[in-house]
């Protein structure tokens, strides 16, 4: 049931987000968290503490988080009370440096899925993939819970659900800001709008026999012309409900100082637009969609025509117009197809691929790959987004190209072209002066992120034990007077999705994936005559990512002839086992290599016995 919260405030914006994502901590990301894992459903509800009264025991609320607490990305929370789940997001996170081969990771919904005939909702925050990017693979799982979320999260979320003709159809009730959502008797949440670089991103109120939580998600703040602070009414107002433990975002604590303002990133991009003369090519997110409503009425003002290169970028346009988050002059959108119609001063083409990806559209213009659409003397090209950490390198390496093949590239350290979707130090701690909870639980963020964050929440005023720094799958209890970090812990290690496996690629294989990227491998291919246990032939060697035989002859015939010794060495007229065969293979001749080169390669024998 949804109803209208009616004292609403009067300056609410519809706020917006953009998709930033950074390293993660490696702890405790394929395995299980040293504590106890809760299992029986019932061990979760119940958990025996002879020190807790029996009423308190009745009226305790329980969170814990699969992801998002140690890595940016892979955001998902839920809340429990008695036999109620809340779910709030269900995001993906990037595959990293030691995750290679990987396409996406995913939380672990093991625990939500033995549960799932509690489950009463999930609230989607907004469209980004680390909030949204693992529905198509966990819905099943949970039983297939309606989906609450705004009209613009829906659309790019079914738009993403036909690339997953399996997927169970989706279930959705859209909410806008201030709408109440009735869950049982027990739990009751209301959305407010929060200012982000996405539009339609809303935080939860929630509602309980405990006490009122607010989970704040991504947020910003943003400044007008005068420099004065917006979307702060919302936090005054949540301020009023008494509000037990705030759930903020950490992504930018340690940040000092104020964000840029939209306001100046769309002045410097118009100064730009002032001055240049060729072709004018803008990369950035393909989710900062206000910004690019933005920059789409600064190209109208200079009759541009706009040509977008880069099919998630088109398609999130094209959803936002549709539902008229956008508004596009007509004649104002043109197919690339048709580029070569226009003159260089005429044309903007917004695209994809600024952080440098191989496949994505602007790594493809350098190359020469795409189709319509190359560099030439005289362009000019705008890098409208930060870098991602660990992305510093391919960015880089795009710049050189772009400058070598004769563009002028802007960037932000040149001039601020970008502002962040997440907001500083200085703002949360505004926030949470504004909201006053009694107890803080930092979010979205990795452990150094949200130490900082607590440490905000401590500096204006909320005692150190009042601050509570979790993992992902630790569990927190809440009562009316009390907020607690236990010992148990629901499972939260990476599950990994690769091609059409998902969870099948665990720390073994990431290991060996590891091992192979590191120190190579040798093969060995040794015939072995079963009646004589000798060799027929000499062993076949093969080195791939190790060393080049042609180079190396010598110390391929000092491997052969250590092969042929370990079997030289074993005793006559005795059946030789082909797998005990191997395994001394392995091991000696692992540690003869470690010996000549102080690399260990994975040694891969096989024994074909004739």
């Amino acid at each position: 049931m949804i109803r209208k919260r009616t004292n609403k405030p009067s300056d609410i914006r519809t706020p917006l987000n953009r998709q930033e994502n950074s390293r993660g901590t490696i702890k405790q990301r394929f395995q299980p968290m040293k504590r106890k894992i809760v299992d029986d459903p019932e061990d979760f509800i119940e958990m025996p503490n002879k020190k807790e009264d029996e009423a308190e025991k009745e009226n305790t609320v329980r969170f814990a988080a699969l992801g998002g607490l140690e890595e940016i990305g892979r955001n998902m929370s839920f809340f429990e009370y008695k036999n109620e789940i809340v779910i709030i997001d269900a995001g993906l996170q990037f595959p990293e440096e030691d995750t290679p081969g990987i396409d996406y990771i995913i939380p672990n919904v093991e625990y939500l899925e033995i549960n799932k005939r509690k489950i009463k909702a999930l609230i989607i925050t907004h469209a980004h993939y680390d909030h949204i990017g693992a529905i198509p693979y966990i819905m099943e799982k949970l039983g297939n819970p309606v989906i609450y979320t705004t009209a613009l999260t829906k659309a790019i979320i079914l738009k993403r659900q036909e690339d997953f003709s399996n997927s169970p159809k989706l279930y959705f009730e859209v909410i806008k800001n201030h709408d109440i959502i009735k869950i049982s008797d027990n739990i009751e949440i209301e959305f407010f709008g929060i200012i982000h670089s996405i539009p339609d991103i809303v935080s939860a109120l929630i509602k309980t026999p405990v006490g009122n939580f607010v989970y704040c998600t991504d947020v910003k703040f943003d400044y007008d012309e005068k420099g004065n602070t917006l979307g702060l009414d919302e936090f005054k107002w949540v301020s009023q409900k008494g509000i037990h433990t705030l759930f903020l975002e950490s992504t930018n604590a340690e940040v000092p100082g104020l964000s840029a303002s939209e306001k100046l990133v769309e002045k410097n991009i118009e100064d730009i637009f002032k001055k240049t003369k060729g072709r004018l090519i803008i990369g950035t997110f393909a989710s900062m969609l206000t910004r690019l409503a933005e920059i789409i009425k600064i190209a109208e003002k200079y009759d541009r025509k706009v040509f977008i290169s880069g099919l998630s970028m088109k398609t999130n346009i094209q959803i936002s117009q549709n539902l008229g988050y956008i508004k596009i002059k007509k004649g104002t959108l043109l197919s690339l197809d048709e580029l070569h119609k226009y003159k260089d001063d005429k044309i903007l083409v917004l695209s994809t691929g600024a952080q440098g990806e191989p496949s994505a559209s602007l790594m493809k213009v350098v190359t020469g790959e795409h189709r319509q659409l190359q560099i030439k003397p005289g362009d000019t090209v705008i890098f409208s987004s930060s870098v991602i950490p660990g992305n510093e390198r391919q960015v880089q390496s795009l710049k050189d190209n772009l400058t070598r093949q004769g563009a002028k590239v802007y960037h932000s350290k040149i001039v601020d072209l970008h502002a962040s979707g997440h907001a500083t130090g200085d703002e949360l701690k505004q926030i949470i002066k504004l909201v006053k909870p009694n107890y803080y639980l930092p979010i979205h963020g990795n452990y150094f992120m949200r130490s900082i964050n607590a440490e905000l929440a401590q500096e204006v005023g909320l005692p150190k034990e009042n601050t509570l720094l979790v993992d992902n799958g630790q569990i927190v209890k809440f009562t009316k007077n009390h907020a607690k970090a236990t010992e148990e812990a629901v499972p939260a290690f990476y599950i990994m999705v690769d091609g059409l496996g998902v969870g099948d690629v665990g720390e073994i294989v990431m290991r060996d994936r590891r091992l192979l990227a590191q120190e190579g491998m040798v093969v060995i291919i040794a015939t072995l005559d079963r009646k004589s246990g000798r060799f027929l032939k000499n062993p076949d060697i093969i080195s791939r990512g190790f060393i080049y035989l042609n180079e190396n002859k010598e110390l391929i015939e000092e491997l052969r002839n250590k092969i042929k010794g370990i079997v030289t060495r074993m005793p006559k007229r005795q059946a030789i086992e082909s797998d005990y065969l191997k395994s001394l293979i392995r091991d000696q001749i692992g540690q003869f290599l470690y010996n000549k080169t102080k690399r260990r390669p994975m040694v891969l024998p096989v024994v074909i016995e004739v």
